[in-house]
C-alpha cells in the first residue's frame, strides 16, 4: 500500500455515541403494549445528566409529577451501572435497587448496551421499557396530555414540529453530542474538526437568538430544552474538561443572555445541579482528569443576572402558565446553586 493510499483511507478515532436505544413507547393507545397509566411508571434520571436533565425539566413544565414518579442517581457511577447512593441506605424506595442495571437486566436479561439515563421502568415488572431520551420527552407532550396540568405549555406545536426538529438535529449533531465528540477524541484531527463544528454552530446559533428570543417561533418549546441542557453546563464543565475553549458561553452576547433568560424561567434552573454536574464529569472520567480533582469554579451567582430578552418579545409559555414551585423533596439545595437564592420567589 502507498503513503497516499494509507493517508486517503485512514480513519483518525473519533468518540461515536451508542445510540441502540430501547424504542419501546408508552402511548395513550398502548399500541407497543404499554398504556399511559399514572402511578405506573418511573422515570430514572441523574441531574448530573444532560439528556435526563431534559425528561425533569420537560416532566416539572407539563405538570406530570403526580402521573409519573421520579427517582433520582447519584452523580457518579461505576462501569457497572448508575447508582442509587443518594436514597437512604442506597436503595430506590420504589423499586427496591441499589443499581438501575438491576431494572435494564430485569426487562432485558444480560443486557450489554449502555445502562443510560433517563429511564422509564414500569413499577409492577420493575422493568425498564424505554431509555430513548429523544421520543421520551415527545411522548410525555404528546400521548401524557389527559395528565397535563391546567396550563400546561405546548412544548411541541404542530405547525412548528418539522422546524422543531430540524433545528434540533443540527444542535444534537454539533452541541449536545459535539462537546462529547471533542472531549473524548482519540487524535488531535479528531478533536480538532469536532472543536471547529461546535464552535461554527455555536456562532450560527449566536447570531440565530441576535434578533430573536426562541429557537422556533414566539414560545419555549423542545429545541429550546434540549439545548439549554449543554448551555448550562458549558462554562462548568465542558470549557475546561472537554477542551472546548475558545471561548466561555459568557462571552456570547446573545447566547448567553438567551441561557439565562431560560434558567430564569420556572421549571429550568430550578432543575439544575451544578454540584451533582460538576461533581459527575470531573470524577467520573478518569481517563481525562486522572486526578479525580473537581474544581471549585466557576462563580455561578451570574446566572441570576437581568437577561433583558424581554424586548425581542415572545411568551415563554405562550397560552399556558409557569409551573408551580418544586416540590420540596425534589428541591435542589442552594448550596448547589448558588444563582437559585437570587432569583424571583
Amino acid at each position: 500500500m502507498s503513503t497516499d493510499t494509507a493517508r486517503a483511507t485512514y480513519v483518525e478515532p473519533s468518540f461515536e455515541r451508542d445510540t441502540r436505544y430501547i424504542t419501546t413507547r408508552i402511548t395513550a393507545a398502548g399500541s407497543d403494549g404499554w398504556p399511559v397509566e399514572t402511578g405506573r411508571y418511573r422515570l430514572i434520571v441523574a441531574r448530573a445528566c444532560p439528556w435526563a436533565h431534559r425528561t425533569i425539566i420537560v416532566r416539572r413544565l407539563l405538570g406530570l409529577e403526580d402521573a409519573i414518579s421520579m427517582g433520582t442517581c447519584g452523580p457518579t457511577h461505576d462501569a457497572r451501572s448508575w447508582t442509587f447512593d443518594l436514597d437512604p441506605g442506597g436503595v430506590d424506595p420504589v423499586l427496591g435497587f441499589e443499581r438501575l442495571q438491576q431494572a435494564y437486566f430485569t426487562s432485558h436479561p444480560g443486557y450489554e448496551r449502555g445502562i443510560t439515563v433517563p429511564a422509564l421502568v414500569d413499577i409492577p415488572t420493575r422493568g425498564v421499557v424505554t431509555n430513548d431520551f429523544r421520543q421520551m420527552t415527545v411522548d410525555m407532550n404528546l400521548e401524557w396530555t389527559d395528565h397535563h396540568r391546567e396550563g400546561a405549555p405546548d412544548l411541541y406545536p404542530e405547525q412548528l414540529r418539522h422546524e422543531i426538529e430540524e433545528v434540533a438535529e443540527l444542535i444534537y449533531r454539533d452541541v449536545n453530542n459535539g462537546v462529547y465528540r471533542a472531549g473524548f477524541a482519540g487524535t488531535a484531527g479528531a478533536y480538532e474538526r469536532a472543536y471547529g463544528r461546535l464552535f461554527d454552530r455555536l456562532d450560527w446559533l449566536e447570531e440565530r437568538l441576535t434578533a430573536r428570543r426562541y429557537l422556533v417561533g414566539e414560545t419555549i418549546t423542545e429545541a429550546d430544552i434540549r439545548l439549554f441542557t449543554t448551555l448550562v453546563r458549558f462554562d462548568a464543565v465542558y470549557h475546561n474538561h472537554f477542551k472546548c475553549n475558545r471561548n466561555k458561553l459568557i462571552e456570547m452576547p446573545a447566547l448567553w443572555a438567551y441561557a439565562r433568560d431560560l434558567f430564569q424561567t420556572p421549571g429550568f434552573g430550578d432543575t439544575v445541579d451544578f454540584t451533582q454536574i460538576k461533581q459527575h464529569y470531573y470524577e467520573v472520567h478518569t481517563d481525562i482528569n486522572p486526578t479525580g480533582i473537581v474544581p471549585l469554579g466557576p462563580r455561578l451567582e451570574n446566572w441570576a443576572t437581568p437577561h433583558g430578552r424581554e424586548a425581542l418579545g415572545g411568551r415563554p409559555f405562550g397560552e399556558g402558565t409557569p409551573p408551580p414551585p418544586v416540590r420540596e423533596s425534589e428541591r435542589v439545595p442552594l448550596e448547589h446553586n448558588p444563582a437559585l437564592g437570587r432569583l424571583p420567589a
